[in-house]
């Protein structure tokens, strides 16, 4: 059963030795971080679950590797405690679970981690499936959701700008902030796509693992730095 629940974003850039110069612009970002994997450790998980985006689906074991060298930066991190996983045939993790990973590596969890790649193509209904399925393996799961609103809110961001990425934001920051499991489930999947929503589908199996968990919400984190949105929050 789902216990607790923290949404990030999941840019590179998160990183401090990827951003370079530009770290401190996402300092806050990363503090609401920290706090939120905080939350995931008062509930006490028995399994951590790590989802986030990727071009396809795949699993990664405790232990499994990612790097940073793609963005020109000598950085390796690896998925949750442990000595070194078997080699799987998924490879090397995503980036957004890279990032996630590098987030756990801060915060030190104790627990088994898993990391859960999900297609951004994935169907909506898919997502809840595998979200039902993943509240399921154990008494007490906790999910740490990558994925990031948005990248169309500026003139200077990567989708350019989009009058319609605001408004999309927005309703998704209020359903995160109170947990509004319908909400997440309704994501418009094709206005998701125009706008280069990275994380519906993620937050989609976040709402089919919460749905018999009653739990509640908090916003901690939403702004877009980059002209991407970038949302925190808790469900605990």
């Amino acid at each position: 059963m789902l216990v607790a629940a923290a949404v990030c974003p999941c840019p590179p850039l998160l990183v401090p030795e990827v951003a370079a110069g530009a770290a401190p612009e996402l300092d806050r970002a990363r503090e609401a971080c920290a706090d939120a994997l905080g939350v995931l450790a008062a509930a006490r998980p028995t399994r951590l679950v790590v989802v986030g985006p990727a071009a396809r689906d795949g699993r990664f074991p405790q232990g499994a590797r990612g790097s940073f060298r793609g963005f020109g930066v000598d950085l390796d991190v690896r998925l949750g405690p442990g000595g070194a996983a078997e080699e799987r045939p998924e490879g090397e993790l995503p980036a957004s679970l890279a990032v996630a990973a590098w987030l756990l590596g801060r915060a030190g969890p104790s627990v088994p981690v898993e990391g859960v790649a999900v297609a951004e193509a994935r169907a909506a209904e898919r997502c809840v499936l595998l979200g039902r399925d993943i509240a399921g393996t154990a008494e007490r799961v906790a999910l740490l959701v990558m994925g990031d609103a948005s990248a169309c809110r500026t003139l200077k961001a990567p989708g350019y700008l989009d009058d319609r990425a605001a408004g999309f934001d927005a309703a998704l920051a209020r359903a995160l902030a109170t947990a509004d499991v319908a909400a997440l489930k309704a994501l418009d999947t094709g206005l998701a796509g125009q706008l280069l929503v990275s994380g519906r589908a993620p937050w989609q199996v976040l709402a089919g693992a919460a749905e018999e968990a009653d739990l509640s919400g908090s916003l901690l984190y939403d702004d877009a730095p980059y002209g991407v949105g970038y949302l925190v929050a808790t469900w605990s």
